[in-house]
């Protein structure tokens, strides 16, 4: 499976005799696989098969599935209500007997033509729904393949700028290894004046304690450990965009990583240059951070 954004839309159409439907998909980030379903009256028998056909295509994302449904033929079958229709004429007769032979006789075309008496017969919609619950789940499923397709053409293009920052990421901690003030001699150097300030504003500092201090001014300025994490994670990162699966969970884990690591280059650095890779550094990683966010 490429690797695929968690961002898209689709919309597919069918019609059968007695009915056309509109199946609208639209799927954002989302931490899990959270589906909403908006059915029309009487087709929701349908939600538990449409998140199962959803869950087996997608693996992240808020999506949204809706079905319009709407009936084909605008000609309405009625019926005629009798109960009310027999009742009217009894009425009908009733009052004509009252008033004598002068009452104008009641038509039939007035009594049907009373609120009521006929009704509009529309079948049910479960009906509706056993004769086209087939093609429209085939109708759904060309929306999902729709649908995974534009995420896969978006996650192309994630998939392009997330390794140009891997690179650049790369690249970054590459110069930081190679900062001169890495070199030992600087180091020695950065110590020696540490050292001689600490000689002048302490009294009474003895050999012990000098040594510790000296030791642990080393250890801050050794950066080696968060440079070889770093590059370890631009190994696994690349690797796990050439993944068949769902990697995007992954991904924002190690861009987390990323972030720790580069917070304590800073952290440890005491030389400007060093510090302003360190920052540019986290500047790129705040950008990867935006964009793994996108990827399933």
């Amino acid at each position: 499976m490429p690797l695929s954004s968690m961002t898209g839309f689709a919309r597919v159409a069918g019609q059968t005799e007695a009915i056309s439907w509109t199946w609208e998909l639209r799927s954002v980030n989302g931490r899990g696989l959270d589906v909403r379903v908006r059915l029309p009256s009487g087709f929701e028998s349908l939600d538990a098969k449409v998140r199962q056909q959803v869950a087996a295509c997608l693996k992240r994302g808020h999506v949204q599935v809706s079905l319009q449904v709407r009936r084909v033929s605008d000609t309405v079958t009625m019926k005629v209500n009798r109960a009310l229709l027999n009742w009217l004429v009894e009425e009908a007769k009733a009052l004509e007997r009252r008033l004598g032979p002068h009452a104008a006789p009641v038509e039939p075309a007035a009594l049907l033509g009373l609120r009521g008496v006929l009704e509009p017969m529309d079948e049910d919609p479960q009906a509706l729904l056993e004769k086209a619950e087939r093609p429209l789940l085939k109708s759904l499923e060309t929306a999902l393949s729709d649908l995974v397709n534009i995420r896969r053409a978006e996650g192309a293009r994630l998939k392009a700028v997330v390794a140009a920052q891997i690179d650049r990421i790369a690249a970054l901690v590459q110069e930081a290894r190679a900062n001169p003030a890495r070199r030992p001699e600087a180091i020695r150097e950065r110590l020696r004046e540490q050292v001689r300030r600490l000689l002048e504003t302490e009294t009474g500092l003895d050999e012990d304690r000098l040594h510790q201090e000296a030791v642990l001014l080393a250890a801050k300025a050794d950066v080696a450990e968060e440079l070889d994490r770093l590059t370890a994670h631009v190994a696994a990162a690349r690797e796990l965009l050439e993944k068949e699966e769902a990697v995007g969970r992954r991904l924002d884990f190690l861009a987390q990583e990323f972030n720790r690591e580069a917070n304590t280059l800073c952290a440890k650095s005491n030389d400007v240059s060093l510090t302003r890779t360190g920052l540019e550094l986290k500047a790129v990683i705040d950008q990867l951070r935006e964009q793994v966010q996108n990827i399933e």
